[in-house]
């Protein structure tokens, strides 16, 4: 039976833990502490606390394993927490387990392109936050040592989406000077994405965009919003609050992962509201 670590058993690494187990491999998950740990005790796999930026826990580990993800999150913290996470994690990770197949996820926030255009693997990456700048770091040092980087565009999925709590909140604004293509995949699509970069033969060493087939403009997602939960659309004026993802406008093709045999379950943004995001917040309200 093929054993897997996924290093960051959070709302990912949950949903790739589950897949992994159910098709038949031995899983290990690990996140951010003993508590967080506690709280996963009904898993069917063991779930432990720990610190993937300090070396002596990470090394306490003595399991040997056939591929380990990196999915950690920093919980939206500054340039310290993610060089912590994401550069010293991936680092420990590789020399703990320098036998194991290492998949890394990355972010699409490191392309900074403002204009709209249609961006590959190949595509140029110098983004203009230091936080992205960290995570080409990791990817460069993940890369070196034969790994698989996997570029996550925005997450969501059930009971989670940005764009419909600021909707439902009130916080969302349509400006039109600033309007910019949103680049998402739901949470089930990177599992299963994950998975199948996992079980290939020949993945090392290369890069893939994880992100659904159609990216679409903020401004058309909050119109479809309106019209499905036939609210008024959101005022128009100036943003106030710069994207998480930086001040950036692109398309992120998904075609090299697609031409592995990886198929969205939820392709569109209007496939993931209507069969997945809007039931769960109707259930959770």
């Amino acid at each position: 039976m093929p054993r897997i670590l996924i290093a960051g058993c959070g709302y990912v690494g949950q949903a790739a833990a589950d897949l992994f187990h159910a098709t038949g491999w031995a899983v290990e998950g690990w996140t951010r502490s003993a508590t967080s740990a506690a709280g996963l005790a009904a898993k069917p796999y063991p779930v432990r606390g720990g610190d993937l930026s300090q070396r002596a826990q990470v090394a306490e580990c003595t399991g040997l394993f056939d591929a380990v993800i990196h999915c950690a999150s920093s919980r939206g913290g500054d340039a310290e927490i993610y060089r912590q996470v994401y550069l010293d994690g991936a680092r420990n990770l590789l020399e703990t387990f320098p036998g194991s197949k290492l998949l890394f996820t990355s972010s699409t926030s490191v392309y900074a392109q403002r204009d709209g255009s249609w961006l590959t693997e190949e595509s140029e990456t110098k983004p203009m936050r230091e936080t992205s700048r960290i995570l080409l770091e990791a990817e460069r040092l993940v890369l070196h040592r034969g790994g698989i980087v996997a570029r996550l565009a925005g997450i969501y999925g059930q009971g989670r989406s940005a764009l419909l709590n600021k909707f439902l909140s009130g916080a969302a604004i349509i400006d039109p000077e600033n309007d910019r293509f949103v680049n998402q995949v739901h949470r089930d699509d990177i599992a299963a994405a994950l998975f199948l970069l996992v079980n290939q033969e020949a993945t090392g060493a290369q890069i893939y965009n994880v992100v659904d087939d159609q990216p679409i403009l903020q401004s058309e997602c909050y119109r479809w919003l309106a019209h499905k939960l036939n609210r008024p659309l959101p005022p128009i004026g100036k943003a106030k609050q710069q994207s998480k993802r930086g001040d950036s406008n692109k398309r992120v093709s998904n075609a090299k992962l697609r031409e592995l045999g990886w198929t969205p379950r939820y392709p569109t943004f209007a496939d993931a509201m209507e069969k997945s995001i809007l039931p769960s917040f109707a259930l959770s309200c």
